[in-house]
C-alpha cells in the first residue's frame, strides 16, 4: 500500500483510534473541518492545541531534583518515541513498496501490483482482528449494511493503493515523493468546486511553487515516462477523491478510525482479489518459483504491518506532541524517503533535478506552515 499517499492506509486502543482523547480520535476520523489537508497530514483536522511540549506546566514545584530529571526523561522519551515510531513507518512505507513494485519485477513476466495491495490488505485485517481480540483497540462487528454503505469510499481507497504502487513501479522514489504533494492541489480543487472553501493565498502560492517544482523535475528526469506520469496523474486524482468523498460518506457513516481500517481492507480483499484472478495475476504469482522464498513473503508481512502501525504512529504522535510537531516531522519525513529511495535503488537523476525537486519541497514545507496557520487563525475566532 502506497500513502505516501496514504493510503492506508491502525492505531493505539481508544475506539479505533491511537490517541489518548476521544474528541481528537473523533475529529480526525471525520476529517470535515472544511479545511483539505494531505492525506499524510489528515489526522491535523482535529481541534487539538498546539502543546508541542506534550502537556500543560508541571505541577510538581516541590520534587527533588532526581525526580524532576526522571519526569522529564520519561515525558521526553515519549515524545520522541513517538515521533520516531511515526518518522520509521513513514519512511519504511513507501521505500518497502518501491521493493515489491520494482525489485522484483525482472523476476516474472508482468506486475502483481493488484495482487499486492490484496496481500498487504489481508496483512492489514488480520493485525486488526488480533489487536482486537487481544483488547488493545475496538471495532465494531461486521454490518453488511454498513459495508455498502461504505463500498463507494472504498473505491476510492483501492485506487489510491493501485496507483500508488503502480507510480512507485515506473517512477523513482524522489519523483514520486514530490508528485504527492500534487494532490494537495487536486484536492483544494475539488474541495473548492464542491464545497465552496476557497484556499488561502499563502496556500495558493504554496501551490504554485509545488507544481512548478514538480514539473520542472519531470521535465529534467532523464528516467520520466508517460507511464510513469500517468499513474502518479491517477494517484492524485484517486487520493484527492478519496479525501472528498470520505467528507461526505461520514457523515452518513459513522466509523471510529480503526473502523475505517477494517472495513477498507476487507472491502479491499473482496473488490481486488477478483480483478487479480482476471488479469492472471494470482497465476504469474503461483508460477514464478523464485517469489516463493522467505524474503519475498517478509517483505509482503512488513509492507501489511507497516501500513497498520503507520496510523496507529502517526495518531499517537500527534497526541503525544501537538500539530505543529506532527505536520513538521510529516514533511521533514519527505527528505530521508527522497535521499534513501535514491541510494537504496540506484536512482538515476541528475543536479537540476534535485534542485527541482528541493524547490517542490520547499512548496509542501510552505503549504504545511500555511494550513498550520490558518488552523491556528481559526481556532483563536472560535476562542474570541
Amino acid at each position: 500500500m502506497s500513502k505516501d499517499i496514504s493510503l492506508s492506509k491502525s492505531q493505539p486502543k481508544i475506539d479505533a483510534g491511537n490517541e489518548n482523547n476521544k474528541s481528537l480520535a473523533d475529529s480526525s476520523s471525520t476529517s470535515c473541518d472544511a479545511d483539505v489537508e494531505d492525506i499524510e497530514l489528515a489526522p491535523l483536522t482535529a481541534d487539538k492545541d498546539d502543546a508541542d511540549s506534550g502537556g500543560a506546566a508541571d505541577p510538581h514545584k516541590d520534587i527533588t531534583m532526581s525526580e524532576w530529571i526522571s519526569l522529564h526523561v520519561k515525558k521526553n522519551g515519549t515524545v520522541l518515541s513517538a515521533c520516531g515510531s511515526y518518522s520509521f513507518c513513514s519512511v519504511s512505507m513507501v521505500l518497502v513498496n518501491k521493493s515489491l513494485a520494482s525489485s522484483y519485477n525482472n523476476l516474472i513476466d508482468g506486475d502483481l501490483n493488484i495482487l499486492l495491495v490484496v496481500f498487504q490488505a489481508i496483512v492489514a485485517v488480520l493485525a486488526v482482528e488480533i489487536s482486537h481480540r487481544l483488547k488493545w483497540i475496538d471495532i465494531p462487528s461486521f454490518s453488511l449494511d454498513i459495508a455498502k454503505q461504505w463500498a463507494p469510499v472504498n473505491i476510492f481507497f483501492c485506487a489510491m493503493l493501485f496507483t500508488g504502487m503502480a507510480s512507485l513501479q515506473f517512477n523513482s522514489v524522489p519523483i514520486v515523493t514530490i508528485f504527492k504533494n500534487i494532490s494537495n492541489i487536486t484536492t483544494a480543487i475539488g474541495d473548492y468546486y464542491f464545497f465552496g472553501n476557497k484556499p488561502e493565498n499563502l496556500v495558493i502560492v504554496a501551490f504554485g511553487i509545488m507544481l512548478s517544482g514538480a514539473i520542472a523535475a519531470a521535465w529534467n528526469d532523464i528516467s520520466i515516462s508517460f507511464a510513469g506520469l500517468m499513474w502518479m496523474l491517477l494517484n492524485c486524482l484517486s487520493s484527492s477523491g478519496y479525501v472528498l468523498y470520505m467528507k461526505h460518506a461520514t457523515e452518513e457513516v459513522k466509523l471510529s478510525k480503526f473502523g475505517m481500517v477494517f472495513y477498507n481492507n476487507v472491502l479491499c480483499v473482496v473488490f481486488l482479489l477478483p480483478v487479480a484472478f482476471a488479469m492472471g495475476q494470482t497465476r504469474i504469482f503461483w508460477d514464478s518459483k523464485v517469489l516463493h522464498t522467505t524474503d519475498y513473503a517478509i517483505t509482503n508481512l512488513f509492507a501489511g504491518l507497516v501500513g497498520f502501525f503507520l496510523n496507529f504512529a502517526s495518531l499517537t504522535c500527534v497526541a503525544a506532541t501537538g500539530a505543529t510537531t506532527y505536520v513538521t516531522i510529516g514533511s521533514l519525513n519527505k527528505i530521508p524517503v527522497a535521499f534513501l529511495g535514491y541510494w537504496i535503488f540506484h536512482s538515476v537523476i541528475n543536479r537540476q533535478t534535485w534542485f527541482f525537486i528541493a524547490v517542490s519541497m520547499c512548496g509542501g514545507f510552505l503549504y504545511s506552515f500555511a494550513k498550520l496557520q490558518s488552523s491556528a487563525s481559526k481556532r483563536t475566532t472560535r476562542t474570541q
